[in-house]
């Protein structure tokens, strides 16, 4: 992999094909059902919960400590790996999901309704 690729220069495509490939290589599509990858989405999100139980992490006490970072980000990592591989499975195009979402949150959560910063609708 180039360890040169971050966020702001690489695409979806990209993760969608090194995924892909990587499951390919093992033969892991037999065990990529879309109901064990959303169970293993599960339980990477309670992995990486757990990196947070019993204690109370800032943001300044997470990025002064290189093993936490690291240890959130593995986690984060893990949970989006089968994310992608869960789009592979169902070729799900990502962009036009999130389009598509955005426009009905954008409906479902009106900025009149939202502007001063409330989460509920009194």
């Amino acid at each position: 992999m180039n360890s040169k690729l971050e966020d702001n220069n690489t695409t979806i495509s990209y993760f969608k094909e090194e995924i892909e490939r990587f499951v390919k290589e093992r033969k892991w599509a037999r065990f990529h059902k879309p109901k064990d990858l959303i169970q293993a989405i599960g339980i990477e999100v309670s992995e990486l919960s757990e990196l947070f139980l019993f204690n109370d992490l800032s943001l300044d006490a997470i990025h002064n400590d290189k093993e936490i970072l690291e240890n959130i980000s593995d986690e984060i990592a893990d949970v989006f790996i089968y994310l992608i591989s869960l789009l592979n499975s169902l070729n799900v195009d990502l962009t036009s999901a999130f389009i598509r979402k955005l426009k009905k949150n954008k409906a479902k959560y009106t900025i009149d309704e939202f502007s001063d910063g409330s989460y509920h609708k009194l």
